[in-house]
Order: C-alpha cells, then structure tokens, then sequence
C-alpha cells in the first residue's frame, strides 16, 4: 500500500535518505540523468489511491479538506467523492487563493461561504486568515491536502500547505498530504534557493525557484529542516502516487491537464511561468489579459524582433502584437488594458530542454536595455522582484544586462547544496 506515515519532532529527523539518483549537479542547473526517458505507466495519484481504498486511511475521521478544482480523482471532485463515502465525513472545506473552484482573479481575496452539495462550512485561506483558526478546525480530526502545484516558489498553494501543517500541529491533528506530480519533472531545479530574510505568501521556504519536489517530498522538507516554527512533534502522512518517476514532466504522466489556476491554461504555461512570472515586477506585460498569459510578454516600446533573435534551448520565439482586456475570472484590469503592445510569443518544442527561470530573467535584461529614457525609473517594482525571486540582488543583475548563462553560474553551487540536502526526503526514483 502506498501509504506513507510520519512522526516528527522539529528537531530530530527520523527519515531514512532515498536514493540519490534523483538528481545530479550539472553546473549552474540540477538536469535530468541520462537515463532513458521513463516508459509510459499510468500514474495515480495520491487521491486516486485514496479513493480506490475506500478511503480506509481516514476511516471513521471528521476531515478537513483543502483543495480546489483539481482536487479530482477519475475526472470526479475528491469533495463528491468523499461525500458518498461512508468511511469518512467532510467537517470542513479550505479554499485557497483563486478559490475552492478555482475561478477567482489572481490576488482576489475569498469569501467563506457553505458547501451546497456537502452543507459543509467553506473557509477561506487568502482572505483574512491564510491558515485554518483553531475555530475553524473544532470538531476535525485531520487535515487533508490535495492541489495540484506548478512546482514554481512563488505559486501560492505550497505557502497554504506550509501554514496548514503548522495549523495542524497546534490542534494536535494528522496532516494528510495527497501527493501529485511536480509538472516541472522531479530532477531539474533552476534559480537562488530564497534568501530567509524576503520569507513572505510568494516565498515561504529557502527552495530554488524552480525547486524539483513534489508536494509530499517538500512538505516532509519543511517539517524536517524546520523551516515553519512550532510544529512541534505533528503527524505528516503521505499519500503517494503509483507510477510516477522523477524524469518525468506533465505530458509524460498521459493525465489531463486541468488549468490550476484562471492564468496557467496549458503545461507550457506552467512551464514558462517559472520564469515569466518575474515580468510581473516590470512595467511590461506578462500576457495577462491575453489567451496565452506567461507565454506572451510585451510593452509600447518593446523591440519585439530583437527579443525574438534570442535563443533558448527547447524555445521559438515570434514577435507578434496584443492588446490586453479584461477577462472576467481570469484577469480583470490587466496591465496595459486596451493598448496595443509589441510583444513576443514564446512556444515550448521541446520541454525536457526547457529553462524557464533563465529564459524569463534573460528576456527581462534584455528588455530593459532596451528601454527609453521616460520609464527607466519606473520599469522595476524592486521590492516586489526581490520577493519573487528571492534575493535582494536580482535587480541589479537585471540592470548589468546579466544572460541565463551568468545566472545559472551564479546559482550551480547553492543548486548543489540543495540537492544533495533534498535527498533524504526524495519518495520517488
């Protein structure tokens, strides 16, 4: 069965290391081995293991269950699922940001609410709380977690994880991680591992950018290297997955992609938003607003065609415009509404050669020296750089015109000291 418990105390580790084939230090990027791509399997998630055993697990428990619109199993909400168990009774449900439906604007705050089809009590945790109140876990046995990640840092759900473990611990309550695949792969890492002093919801543990976990592998990181205080001894049990290996990126799974978020539509958007998302501290469009957001970037004054000489591994890059508009639950007011912009397209060929976080930081250098005189003030919210990606001297770097290459140098020895730090919590070869 694959079922995993663990007991913690925060100050001692009690897991035995993995096998440390998962990944390797090639320079300034953790890449994928030289094994031969993974054979296709089918892969079941940690829900799906779940529900096929009835929901033995939670037998007899009152849960809460934070999850949104991928938290699904056979093309069915796990919600429904467990609501027509008789094993398990659904005492609360958690939202995160974009909602328990996932159709809510990026940054939109989430209003508590009840469950039609349970009358179970909906709790908002990107409102004013961000983790579940002792109030709000009264009467509930465990706390169960199962939402899909992008395998970025800055993506928020890991943040709401974090919380809801510390949560957990203080009422004395088993926390449930069922565990999904990272759709970024499970060996290639990319970016500075966060500086502790920018902690903060789009950056709460000292992981790469791109940083290679599963939800399950990073939520028994964050209990054992004690990166969220006061969890004290708590009870983390994961639910693996069947079939899946480190190798692998989304379209090797064979599963549907179901859009985590109203702006990552695709797997290629995912992809990308690893590193385009950084053009959300600039003045310049990251293609909210438009039907390929993280894949299109642009402004008015954007020499498009020189950014489309740029060459990427596993990239094509076309000059093309957009105008921006507001999209009603996706994005409302998106910068540079109704304006036409010069802008770039960005297609993913081939995935497994992908860097996104250096590709998106490269394009942002070269952008800016591409600026005029009238916005070269004005083109970096410095603050909110800083917090994305996780050091204070990003920016600067930007202005120095830096290339994904001098990045990834910059990051290869921090890359390699994560990698070999993440091995005892790796769960899958």
């Amino acid at each position: 069965m694959f079922f995993r418990s663990v007991f913690f105390l925060a100050t001692m580790l009690t897991l035995s290391a993995c096998d440390d084939s998962g990944g390797r230090a090639d320079g300034a990027i953790i890449d994928r081995d030289d094994r031969p791509p993974s054979a296709f399997s089918e892969v079941l998630t940690g829900a799906d293991v779940l529900v096929q055993s009835g929901f033995q697990e939670l037998k007899g428990m009152r849960v809460g269950l934070i999850v949104n619109h991928t938290s699904r199993s056979n093309g069915r909400h796990l919600i429904d699922l467990m609501h027509e168990s008789s094993n398990v009774t659904i005492a609360a449900l958690f939202g995160p940001e974009h909602g328990i439906r996932g159709d809510e604007d990026a940054g939109a705050k989430i209003a508590d609410g009840i469950d039609d089809a349970t009358g179970a009590p909906v709790y908002s945790l990107y409102g004013e709380n961000r983790s579940p109140t002792p109030e709000m876990l009264r009467g509930v046995d465990a706390l169960v977690f199962d939402i899909q990640d992008v395998g970025s840092r800055f993506y928020t759900f890991i943040s709401t994880m974090g919380l809801a473990m510390k949560s957990a611990a203080k009422a004395g309550i088993p926390f449930y991680v069922l565990d999904r695949p990272n759709p970024l792969g499970g060996v290639t890492m990319e970016g500075n591992v966060l500086d502790t002093t920018l902690v903060s919801f789009v950056g709460q543990y000292p992981i790469p950018t791109r940083y290679g976990l599963t939800a399950g592998e990073l939520s028994q990181m964050i209990l054992g290297e004690a990166w969220i205080p006061d969890l004290g001894y708590m009870d983390l049990q994961i639910i693996e997955m069947t079939g899946w290996h480190r190798d692998m990126l989304w379209p090797d799974t064979g599963m549907e992609w179901i859009p985590s978020s109203p702006n990552i539509p695709t797997f290629e958007s995912a992809l990308m938003y690893a590193g385009t998302c950084f053009f959300e501290a600039t003045s310049a469009s990251e293609g909210r607003g438009t039907p390929a957001p993280f894949l299109t970037v642009g402004a008015p004054w954007m020499d498009a065609s020189r950014l489309a000489a740029l060459d990427f591994p596993g990239l094509a890059i076309e000059a093309i415009q957009i105008t921006p508009i507001s999209i009603p639950g996706k994005s409302t007011y998106p910068k540079w509404e109704n304006v036409p912009l010069n802008a770039v397209s960005i297609s993913v060929m081939q995935p497994d050669q992908v860097r996104s976080v250096g590709a998106g930081l490269e394009l942002i250098s070269r952008t800016y020296a591409q600026l005029p005189n009238s916005v070269i003030t004005t083109f970096f919210n410095e603050s909110w750089m800083a917090k994305l990606s996780g050091s204070h001297e990003t920016v600067s770097a930007l202005k120095k015109g830096w290339s994904a290459r001098d990045f990834e140098a910059a990051w290869a020895q921090e890359l390699a000291d994560f990698d070999q730090k993440r091995q005892k919590y790796l769960l899958y070869d």
